[in-house]
């Protein structure tokens, strides 16, 4: 159970404070409510360009690194397609080093040309080196595009194109950022050793100053219902062939989330899983395979995942694929499988709450997709998922007009 307190500024900046009194260290969380989703089609990364231009420094600090180490701190950040984390750990004494950071660059950064054109250069040079020049680089981001044909899931948080993050104009960047980092698109989350309404005050002092400006955010296009079959065939110079068929799914506060994600743990989660003892110890047919869900704030994905053996085809691999998944449609799942999943799920959640990082992070990640209590519920829905209920979802899913089918084929 995490024990918080949450106050809304005038100014619209959420922010939220839980007292831990195990840790003799703060954790200070900003999430900003901007990710790929919020992008143009014609101009996408920009995201995941500001993850990399926070650290720029403002025209009061250059170098946001340095006051955070000189204050015993570390400090990180990380985007994807819902929104942008930015967290830092340093010892509770020094707390206000953070908060003033965060404030200070929450409206000051430097955007000057040669900030962004040199984060620019970084940000193109990654796209190129681990999407484009990686063997098995450019998969996921050729499934998105399969699977999603309006909602801005389908491209990746690096984006579509280099070329989109090269034409970006001064003016694009600064629209950008004046647009979405801004009290009323930002959650502060905040771990400490202090009275909670102490890191409250805190908080208004540093950031209740900050005028919430800004204009309309635009609305997300939802993703139509898919209504039969997707196929598609790529050749690439990698070692072995990848299929992956992928499911859409509930968002993430269904409860066909939760249902995916106890039907993943079944199929993938560990060295005991099915997938891993069936197919690739028993049967012998993949060098590794995988099934997981994405916790995307819409509708999402469930994945499974194959890389075949070289005396494998194509055929005897998918059709193993789906044979995994008629055993879930069919219920054929015993208790102790359930009870081992639900048990791992519930221990992984006591344990994310021991680290004073972690549960400031899902403060504010609750808090974003909109039911703060549910981080002290979940468990309980776990607890609640019957085989009936998984069945359901399996056959629902499963469906095979449901199913985008990638053959990412070894030349």
């Amino acid at each position: 159970m995490i024990t918080y307190q949450k106050k809304i500024l005038s100014n619209s900046l959420t922010v939220i404070a839980n007292r831990d009194r195990a840790s003799r260290m703060a954790a200070v969380n900003i999430l900003y409510k901007v990710g790929a989703r919020n992008e143009n089609p014609a101009r996408t990364g920009l995201a995941h360009l500001f993850e990399h231009l926070m650290f720029r420094g403002t025209h009061n600090v250059p170098d946001f690194d340095t006051p955070v180490q000189m204050a015993c701190g570390e400090n990180n950040a990380f985007t994807n397609n819902d929104y942008t984390d930015f967290y830092i750990t340093l010892p509770v004494d020094n707390i206000e080093t953070a908060l003033w950071l965060e404030s200070d660059r929450m409206t000051g950064l430097n955007l000057s040309a040669e900030a962004v054109e040199i984060e620019k250069r970084v940000v193109v040079e990654e796209f190129r080196q681990r999407y484009l020049n990686q063997p098995y680089g450019d998969q996921n981001m050729i499934l998105r595009d399969m699977v999603y044909t309006t909602h801005p899931y389908r491209w990746a948080t690096i984006g579509i194109s280099p070329d989109h993050i090269e034409r970006a104009t001064l003016d694009d960047v600064r629209a950008f950022y004046n647009l979405h980092y801004r009290p009323s698109r930002a959650i502060l989350s905040i771990s400490a050793d202090l009275d909670e309404e102490y890191m409250l005050d805190m908080a208004e002092h540093y950031f209740a100053g900050i005028e919430d400006v800004g204009g309309d955010i635009a609305p997300v296009p939802a993703e139509p219902e898919q209504t039969e079959p997707r196929r598609l065939v790529v050749e690439r110079d990698v070692p072995a062939t990848n299929i992956t068929i992928a499911f859409h799914m509930g968002d993430r506060l269904s409860r066909d989330f939760f249902l995916g994600d106890l039907a993943s743990d079944l199929l993938a989660g560990g060295e005991s899983s099915r997938l891993i003892n069936r197919l690739v110890k028993e049967r012998g047919l993949f060098s590794s395979v995988n099934a997981y869900i994405l916790g995307s704030l819409d509708a999402g994905l469930f994945i499974i995942k194959g890389r075949l053996m070289p005396d494998t085809t194509e055929e005897v691999a998918e059709e193993a694929l789906w044979g995994e998944l008629r055993e879930l449609m069919d219920g054929n799942v015993s208790d102790y499988e359930m009870d081992k999943v639900k048990n791992k799920f519930e221990a992984n959640m006591l344990m994310g709450e021991i680290n004073v990082m972690n549960k400031a992070m899902n403060l504010g990640f609750y808090s974003m997709i909109g039911d703060l209590e549910l981080l002290n519920t979940e468990a309980d829905i776990y607890r609640s998922l019957s085989r009936e209920e998984l069945m359901s979802f399996a056959r629902r899913c499963f469906s095979p007009n449901n199913s985008s089918t990638l053959i990412y084929r070894a030349k």
